[in-house]
């Protein structure tokens, strides 16, 4: 399996090269340069595997065992899922009329970031340790991706991780994950600017390719394949825990709606669409709606500045895999794509030329939440079912609540749920319930914090490029 850039870079990379570079040289997002097709017999075959077993499989396809051998990537992977507190690593909760809710959140952070982090992190240090390489990893977070990194890579002696946070803009909880993780090679900025701001600094650094070289600077935010990679899983399990039955011709569809900020599950999704897994995909997103008017309308423009909503992690302005997924829909037309993206690039507004929105219309359905709907939801689902949601995976129980309203049942649905609602106690306050907080969560509030202030007006990227020197120095 060779990955290409979507703005069609010169040559191929493989998987390695891939998970070490973040974004491509020519500014672009690495995928596969072909996705494999599954056939239906396949489908039938994997239908009773359990996640982990999922996983193992579709890296394997887009792993070359020249690589990683298949034996060791197994093994990889079944290190990653070790820390996680459910046996089935994830867990689907059967509601009332028809909510099924996929929890993706039972590893070390409550989100399901840890679920891919967790198996970069290992790959990362199967490849480091081969190398005898120290990486410097550049993390810029709108909530949970922050500490679901810190704990993939924390302690570890060939790899710095610098993460930056958005000062105000994360929960409490969030924000304590990060801060009091105490460790030599954690290094954490609490910057006075928003998600989309933050990014800023890190793109900048990544241009600089001597600098990004001399130091192994890479990413794991989900620009990162691997990410992107291991949450393909996700969709085929919600699909075959909610599929009522896989011996009908063709086989059944099952909806998959999926709460997106970034927009890497939902890239993961698609993926797995164009691999012959028959899901339907809902894109449901808070106030934030830039995917939701690229849907419904071909805008794919901002609006403003970003807003603050209950469902913080999804407060994205520019969600950067959509450029994956019009490559994806464009054929791989990576000359379209580069044109379209350096347009964004330059004016944030971008009217998607016809036929393009038709085929992302065709592949996508979406849904806005307000925080009102947000509210509305946790609080139906704690009254029909005594089951707490966290605002993001509330965005779409707003959605099927809304079908329900529209007498729509026939297909059965599965709504993702990124994060516990134990992180957003004050959400849950504001909807007027009461949360339940986890000892571990409770305990955080007791530990040592440890951050540096980035403020307004700092040269942020001059910052963070001393720092990185300092401890190359050291």
């Amino acid at each position: 399996m060779e990955y290409v850039s979507t703005r069609g870079g010169p040559g191929t990379v493989g998987f390695e090269e891939a998970l070490f570079s973040g974004y491509a040289p020519d500014g672009g997002l690495f995928m596969p340069s072909a996705v494999p097709r599954l056939e239906a017999h396949t489908l039938r075959s994997w239908s009773s595997f359990s996640y982990p077993r999922l996983v193992k499989e579709l890296c394997a396809l887009f792993v070359a065992a020249e690589l990683i051998p298949r034996s060791v990537l197994e093994d990889l992977i079944d290190r990653a899922f070790s820390r996680f507190r459910h046996k089935d690593v994830v867990h689907l909760t059967r509601l009332k009329d028809g909510l099924n809710v996929l929890e993706l959140w039972h590893g070390a952070t409550y989100a399901f970031k840890d679920l891919s982090l967790s198996c970069t992190g290992q790959f990362l240090q199967y490849f480091l340790e081969k190398k005898q390489k120290h990486l410097s990893i550049l993390v810029g977070t709108s909530g949970d991706t922050g500490s679901s990194a810190i704990e993939s890579v924390r302690g570890q002696k060939n790899m710095d991780i610098f993460v930056l946070l958005p000062h105000g803009l994360c929960t409490q909880t969030q924000e304590l994950q990060m801060t009091t993780v105490i460790e030599e090679n954690v290094h954490v900025f609490d910057v006075h600017g928003n998600s989309d701001e933050i990014d800023e600094p890190i793109k900048e650094l990544f241009a600089d390719t001597d600098f990004a070289r001399k130091h192994n600077l890479m990413s794991l935010n989900s620009v990162n394949w691997s990410r992107i990679m291991v949450q393909i899983a996700h969709h085929f399990y919600a699909y075959f825990q909610c599929a009522p039955s896989l011996d009908t011709s063709p086989l059944p569809m099952v909806e998959i709606v999926v709460p997106t900020g970034g927009g890497g599950n939902i890239t993961a999704g698609c993926i797995a669409q164009k691999m012959g897994l028959p899901i339907r995909l809902v894109a449901v997103v808070n106030s934030n709606d830039i995917i939701h008017r690229a849907v419904q309308h071909g805008d794919f423009s901002l609006s403003g500045t970003v807003k603050a909503t209950l469902a913080s992690a999804m407060d994205i302005q520019e969600p950067y895999n959509m450029e994956r997924i019009l490559w994806l829909l464009s054929d791989g037309d990576s000359s379209l794509i580069k044109t379209l993206m350096e347009q964004f690039s330059v004016s944030k507004s971008l009217k998607l030329p016809e036929n393009l929105h038709r085929k992302l219309a065709q592949t996508l359905d979406s849904c806005a939440a307000s925080d009102e709907d947000i509210m509305r939801a946790m609080r139906r689902c704690w009254e029909e079912n005594r089951y707490l949601l966290c605002p993001h995976s509330a965005v779409a129980a707003h959605y099927h609540y809304a079908q329900l309203g529209c007498g729509s049942r026939s297909t059965p649905r599965c709504c993702l749920a990124p994060a516990s609602a134990a992180k957003f106690q004050d959400a849950l306050l504001r909807a007027g319930l009461v949360p339940d907080v986890p000892p571990e969560i409770s305990a955080l509030t007791t530990l040592e914090t440890r951050s540096t202030p980035l403020k307004k007006g700092e040269d942020w990227a001059k910052v963070l490029r001393e720092r990185i020197e300092e401890l190359a120095q050291q």
